[in-house]
């Protein structure tokens, strides 16, 4: 599992939007989004984190490392 922090999600709406955006992703599975670790974990079969990185930044959250 890869993990990968999220800041700004305040609510179970900005929970659902993360995990959308990185199911977009046929590469990740298992995608699981928590709202007080304030972070994402997945399996990643072969995503590039930073393409990852710009499709949680192009919603309005802020991904960390």
């Amino acid at each position: 599992m890869e993990t990968l922090k999220i800041k700004g999600m305040s609510c179970q709406h900005c929970v659902g939007a993360v995990k959308k955006a990185l199911e977009a992703f046929p590469q990740l599975a298992e995608v699981n989004v928590d709202l007080q670790a304030g972070e994402a974990t997945f399996v990643n079969k072969g995503a590039d984190r930073q393409q990852l990185r710009a499709a949680i930044s192009k919603i309005g959250f802020e991904p960390g490392e």
